[in-house]
């Protein structure tokens, strides 16, 4: 076969597989207790970055979490337990002021602050699970008491 059969044959394969509908996949929808698990997650790695003074850490991480919140808003509006306000509102009562300071907190490098306003946050989620009727989920988030995280070094370097 010469040289030009071979480009006319290959053009016409390259054109035709373009051609062709390109079906498309329904887009990935994280459930909320998906996004509730890595939050839970992030929540735990803000302890342990703070109580390491590792403020870089510690902002990242707060700043990861408030992705996830975001998430939440951004991918379920309501929820099928969610009676009382629409999802934004309720993040917005109950972990807009919390995460605020909490940024403050890590902004200034004070731990003695860090540590009070992280339990605020705490209280937020509680008070959200609370609002969101997710009563069995009331008072379950905590400062975390071991670190789950063997493999992660959260002291500064």
């Amino acid at each position: 076969m010469n040289k030009s059969v071979l480009l006319l044959c290959s053009t016409f394969l390259i054109s035709g597989c373009a051609s062709e509908t390109v079906t498309t996949v329904e887009t990935f929808k994280p459930g909320l207790g998906e996004i509730m698990s890595l939050t839970a997650m992030r929540h735990a790695k803000l302890w342990f970055a703070g109580q390491a003074e590792n403020w870089a850490l510690a902002a990242y991480e707060l700043d990861e979490l408030k992705e996830g919140i975001e998430d939440a808003e951004i991918f379920h509006p309501t929820h099928k337990h969610l009676k009382t306000a629409p999802m934004k509102s309720l993040i917005a009562a109950t972990m807009e002021n919390p995460v605020a300071a909490l940024d403050k907190a890590i902004a200034a490098k004070n731990l003695i602050e860090f540590n009070k306003q992280y339990d605020q946050l705490t209280a937020g989620c509680n008070a959200c699970h609370q609002m969101a009727d997710f009563g069995f989920n009331v008072n379950v988030v905590t400062r975390p008491n071991f670190n789950p995280f063997a493999n992660q070094n959260f002291s500064a370097h």
